[in-house]
């Protein structure tokens, strides 16, 4: 990734300069390691595992395990909540069909025009995405247009144009199948640069942000690449969360240490998760910020009693 290109702004440079490596400094990995930590995971998990019912398995995303290692009684009231598509969640869907077709979109195309493409393509899906935009009013379908817009151009602003030698990939869909698939992993990282060489880390897992900085975007990352080394055998060589509306980016080498540790909260919480939908646990409760949205606020003393506090 060459950082001396005159039509690249500083903030293009210094994305390029973190996320670059030459190739004398991409660790080599143990073959062994993927298979150490998928062992990990289900000596951990078996046990809890007999109790998902055959034909059902659980699937646990970044988002479930964020949730149950935060409130366990607001992740029990998300997860029992029909999912619904809202013009913040289908943001960030036409935010990165719009980004996917700047890869090959010749010229210098216009944000708004990109994101006008995304739109018509995933109306004309058949999933749940294209059946909600069918029915948007006018009204909606403008305000997605615009937030989408101006984080396309966010994006084209900051982050170096991406170029095919580099391997981009686009929220590719990784899983991880346990003790007999009755446990499920589950991630979408939004970009993966690169690829591994033998046993040589190579590849760059990057997730898009809005706004500041959290610790669970950390954790996130993490454990997208406990997932894609047990997938590939090697692990990724960097992971980075790259905030949009400051562009800046938080950067962490991936070590063998990092991905026991996701490993290690990974069981934790799908642990738990198993022993409160199928066990007879008994959710905790941590009030915090996440209280404003939970759909169990109407039922939680200590929920609204943090709200009111927080309040005053």
């Amino acid at each position: 990734m060459a950082t001396d290109d005159p039509d690249l702004n500083p903030a293009q440079r210094e994305v390029l300069a973190l996320l670059g490596a030459a190739p004398a400094e991409r660790p080599v990995f143990e073959s062994s390691l993927a298979a150490e930590l998928q062992q990990a995971l289900v000596d951990e998990l078996a046990p809890v595992a007999a109790l998902v019912p055959d034909g059902d398995p659980l699937f646990v995303s970044k988002h479930h395990l964020t949730q149950i290692h935060a409130c366990e009684a607001h992740a029990l009231a998300e997860r029992a909540e029909p999912f619904a598509w809202s013009v913040p969640r289908a943001r960030g869907k036409v935010a990165h069909k719009a980004i996917e077709l700047l890869l090959n979109w010749p010229g210098k195309p216009n944000p708004a025009d990109l994101v006008d493409e995304a739109i018509a393509r995933l109306t004309e899906g058949v999933d749940g995405l294209a059946g909600w935009l069918q029915t948007r009013p006018e009204a909606d379908v403008a305000e997605l247009r615009s937030e989408a817009s101006q984080r396309v151009t966010t994006f084209m602003e900051c982050f170096p144009p991406l170029k095919s030698d580099w391997y981009p990939v686009l929220e590719p869909r990784w899983r991880v199948e346990l003790v007999d698939g009755r446990i499920v992993l589950s991630g979408q990282v939004d970009l993966t640069l690169g690829r591994p060489r033998g046993s040589q880390a190579s590849k760059v897992l990057v997730d898009f942000k809005t706004g500041g900085a959290h610790p669970s975007h950390v954790d996130d990352l993490r454990f997208y690449a406990l997932l894609d080394t047990i997938r590939l055998g090697v692990p990724p060589r960097l992971l980075a969360s790259y905030y949009l509306d400051s562009g800046r980016a938080h950067v962490e080498p991936v070590s063998t240490d990092v991905l026991h540790a996701a490993a290690r909260r990974t069981a934790d919480g799908v642990r738990r998760l198993v022993e409160l939908l199928h066990g007879h646990a008994v959710a905790n409760r941590q009030p915090g910020s996440r209280c404003r949205w939970c759909p169990a606020l109407e039922g939680c003393a200590e929920g609204r009693v943090h709200l009111d506090e927080d309040r005053g």
